[in-house]
């Protein structure tokens, strides 16, 4: 069995029907998907050598089966840049979380390297009912629900499809280079969404891959936060 293969059977033998963040990222990394650096880490001790690693700022995620949107419930530090704001802002994340939602089983906290911001998109992958395998391209952050700039195309595509798929988006202005900016590197992105589809085709068992936001540089991208759901 594949090592992604086996975190989805591990998350379905846990009674999930999502991957946690650690391991949807090792699920991306495996594909080729450029993700920030980090590592799981049980206690502020193991966080703060994590963060040296990879040298700050960073950024902590809690990892709990119960909780898929972090933020709700105060997960989610950012910008932190030495040792005792990584050991305070584990504790806080913990005791915020315990309060929030008392049931919730905390594995522990993702500690990440902060990416620098870029052009910001969102990619994804999803089984629809009437169309089978669709993959979604569209302006990233919290932007996405309330502009709908999305894109969709169904499974299979060509290369020439995705990079006019790109195009169809209003964030595709953004990427050409708006205002004197330096173009973003739109090859990264048809690379991404190619990924992505093979990510969804390869495993049956994957619902729904959500990639946002995505940081688009000059040269490469990051994916910041990968949700992905199990059928």
């Amino acid at each position: 069995m594949s090592e992604v293969g086996k975190l989805i059977t591990k998350a379905k033998k846990e009674g999930r029907k999502f991957l946690l963040e650690h391991e949807a990222k090792l699920v991306a990394k495996s594909y080729g998907i450029p993700v920030p650096r980090g590592g799981l880490a049980e206690t502020p001790e193991e966080a703060v050598k994590i963060a040296e690693e990879i040298g700050y700022p960073v950024v902590l995620k809690i990892v709990s089966p119960q909780v898929l949107h972090k933020t709700d419930v105060g997960g989610v530090k950012l910008s932190l840049t030495n040792r005792a704001e990584v050991v305070k802002g584990f504790k806080e994340m913990v005791s915020n979380v315990k309060r929030v939602k008392p049931d919730a089983e905390i594995l522990g906290v993702f500690v990440e390297e902060q990416v620098p911001p870029g052009v910001e998109v969102a990619a994804g992958f999803l089984r629809d009912v009437q169309f089978g395998p669709v993959i979604m391209l569209g302006l990233g952050g919290v932007w996405i629900e309330l502009l709908k700039d999305v894109t969709f195309r169904v499974l299979p595509v060509s290369r020439e499809e995705l990079e006019e798929m790109v195009t169809e988006v209003k964030v595709y202005q953004l990427l050409k280079g708006f205002r004197g900016q330096k173009p973003a590197d739109i090859n990264a992105v048809v690379d991404l969404l190619m990924k992505v589809g093979r990510v969804g085709i390869e495993n049956s068992e994957i619902a729904e891959i959500d990639l946002n936001p995505v940081e688009v540089y000059p040269k490469g991208l990051r994916v910041v936060d990968v949700k992905i759901v199990l059928s």
